[in-house]
């Protein structure tokens, strides 16, 4: 039997048993190629990230920009760039032409970290696709080049102004042999690799295997996770300093673990960590509670026969999924205030008694369970009306033969199916008892309710930003983090335990 017949008949075409045939069949050059790629997805990435620092930024050419700024932020901002330097322009004392070159160089680098991105990912597919990605990269690097060129001339014609010192210049460009040697080693590398491949004629198709596909498909996923999840860690470390807005961080300020003490020592913030802790435990242990609706809620809505009134139904429950928590405030208002719907309905049936429902204080952990269940319920059975569109039909058509009726099919099939979906999502909303969020209490609160919605995550908030607290609020969220990952893992265990099967 053939090679080609013996790939047909594994279920493999011709072409992918080429492929594997001819990647097996590299050379030493292309091996030294694979090595010197990883050396160039290295420089990629290094390049990237370096766009997005603000103590590396070369576009930095004199002391009035400002010092937070990247150089990815002064291609994107060009009043943010020249913030600081209103009266120097105005009086002519330097020339605003040198800063728009600046701003138009520092463009330059994020197209060529477009270029880098394309060029790193085309790099994982076959030699063919290879050598497209080296072309692609050395134009980003000569991209990135023409970049430091612009930054360095915009340096020159700011020295040759008028009052140069008005704008207080550096001497030389900062960081700018780094981002020039970086680019270089990158331009050598990918000839290197050019040379080594082999011609476009004899690399063979441009494809790429799954495995890279699929960790394409999740970059993003990862980038923006590393970005939102993990990179605001590094705020931990004011909990360790008495700092305030807007300074800067030294060591003269730092203090040690004087606000993790603060917690225990002092009676206030004591008694108000109790009191937020018992909202916080009190409001998700009824969201707990109630944590079924959605699962039933979708059950009923699959048993809808009528897809016109089905598709309705599930439209109008899930819109208010989209609405902001302060237009939901502003509907709330519109109905349960002095001047709201109710009281007004009150009054032309002959009762001059008005009530202001929504600055009472009382059942306020029910109201906002009703709230929150309002705006969730039809979003949160999107997942168990997936889950129950995957159940398998012969086990419905078993029933029926069974003579079992709509509700029973419900009770032991819909159900039991459901039932692993629903457990990782109760054991998911255990391990974040501790974080409520933060919109939904901070637009209902007033001077009547405060001490009954005060949740943790509004408590962090209040502290940090109303009061200036910055370093207090930064220690009790972290406790709030360190005890939702021990949470997490615990619940972890018992799902283990009790059910054999893991969720991390």
């Amino acid at each position: 039997m053939s090679k080609t017949s013996a790939a047909v008949l594994l279920g493999n075409s011709p072409g992918a048993y080429g492929r594997k045939k001819f990647e097996a069949e590299k050379t030493p050059a292309e091996k030294l190629a694979d090595i010197l790629l990883w050396g160039v997805r290295i420089l990629l990435i290094a390049e990237i990230v370096l766009l997005f620092f603000p103590t590396l930024n070369p576009a930095r050419i004199c002391g009035k920009i400002n010092k937070n700024m990247s150089l990815f932020t002064c291609g994107t901002s060009y009043d943010t760039l020249i913030s600081n330097l209103g009266r120097a322009l105005q009086r002519g004392w330097v020339d605003e032409a040198a800063f728009k070159l600046l701003s138009g160089a520092s463009m330059l680098s994020i197209v060529a970290a477009v270029f880098y991105i394309v060029g790193g990912c085309m790099s994982l597919g076959s030699k063919k696709m290879k050598k497209i990605s080296v072309l692609v990269t050395t134009g980003g690097t000569a991209l990135m080049l023409g970049c430091l060129f612009g930054i360095k001339s915009a340096h020159g014609q700011l020295l040759l102004s008028e009052r140069p010192d008005k704008v207080v210049p550096f001497e030389a460009v900062p960081h700018f042999t780094l981002f020039l040697v970086l680019t270089i080693i990158l331009i050598v590398l990918c000839l290197a690799v050019f040379f080594l491949l082999p011609r476009f004629s004899d690399a063979g198709e441009m494809y790429m295997e799954d495995r890279f596909k699929l960790f394409l498909m999740m970059l993003p996923v990862i980038v923006l996770s590393f970005l939102f999840a993990y990179l605001p860690l590094l705020g931990w470390r004011y909990a360790f300093y008495d700092y305030k807005a807007g300074e800067t961080l030294t060591a003269d300020k730092f203090v040690g673990f004087k606000w993790f003490t603060e917690l225990v020592s002092s009676a206030g913030t004591k008694k108000d960590i109790l009191r937020v802790i018992k909202n916080t435990l009190a409001m998700s242990g009824l969201g707990i509670a109630t944590s079924w609706l959605p699962m039933v809620f979708a059950m009923f809505l699959t048993e809808i026969k009528n897809n016109s009134f089905r598709r309705f139904v599930q439209t109008f429950t899930t819109i208010p999924n989209f609405i902001s928590w302060v237009l939901v405030y502003a509907i709330a208002l519109a109905i349960f205030s002095t001047d709201g719907f109710i009281n007004t309905l009150l009054k032309s049936m002959g009762n001059p008694a008005t009530t202001n429902y929504l600055m009472d204080s009382s059942h306020m952990w029910l109201k906002m369970l009703a709230w929150g269940t309002w705006k969730g319920l039809g979003w949160s059975a999107i997942i168990y009306i997936a889950a129950i569109s995957g159940i398998d039909q012969s086990l419905f058509e078993a029933a029926t033969v069974d003579g079992a009726g709509r509700f029973q099919k419900m009770w032991y099939v819909t159900i039991p199916s459901l039932i692993p979906t629903y457990m990782v999502l109760l054991l998911m909303s255990v391990a974040n008892i501790l974080t409520n969020g933060m919109d939904q209490y901070l637009v209902f609160s007033n001077a009547k309710n405060a001490q009954f919605i005060e949740v943790l995550d509004l408590y962090v908030y209040n502290r940090g930003i109303g009061s200036g607290l910055i370093p207090l609020s930064t220690v009790v969220g972290m406790l709030k983090s360190l005890i939702s990952v021990i949470l997490l893992f615990s619940a972890n265990g018992i799902s283990k335990a009790v059910r054999g099967e893991s969720i991390v």
